[in-house]
């Protein structure tokens, strides 16, 4: 069961997402995107990647965890968390985005929102929770302020 409850972890999600996608460019290739979506493809994954990075500089700033299943020391509220209260997994969608374009695999976009709404069921919603239960009406007037994806 431990193993199980550390492979339920987000970036393990994002890995399997992306090796669907890959498979499909791999072993099932559409064509027919423009030129221009290879390009598009290594903007959203530098867009990810620069999104993850600016939400680890704030949680090394608050010196709470980023670790999912902890419970949080600080409520982040600054920097890209004005903007979102999931740059993380924004950049996780935007990076895999990214790599479906690069890859050519565009059916495998439909995976995108797939990926994002079982993030939102597994993740978001119990963060939230247990965001509201440690810092209650900060919490609360937080969420309110600023929106869950963009």
């Amino acid at each position: 069961m431990r193993a199980l409850r550390a492979l339920d972890l987000p970036p393990v999600w994002l890995a399997g997402f992306g090796a669907l996608a890959w498979a499909q460019s791999r072993f099932a290739p559409a064509g027919g995107l423009p030129d221009w979506a290879g390009t598009l493809g290594l903007a959203l994954v530098a867009v990810g990647m620069l999104l993850i990075a600016a939400a680890g500089l704030e949680f090394l700033r608050h010196r709470t965890t980023i670790v999912p299943y902890e419970t949080p020391r600080d409520l982040i509220d600054t920097g890209i968390y004005r903007l979102t209260r999931n740059p993380i997994y924004l950049g996780d969608a935007a990076i895999l985005a990214g790599a479906i374009l690069l890859w050519g695999a565009w059916p495998s976009l439909i995976l995108v929102p797939v990926f994002m709404a079982i993030i939102a069921r597994r993740f978001i919603r119990w963060e939230e929770a247990r965001l509201r239960e440690t810092f209650g009406d900060r919490a609360a007037a937080y969420m309110r302020r600023v929106r869950r994806w963009i």
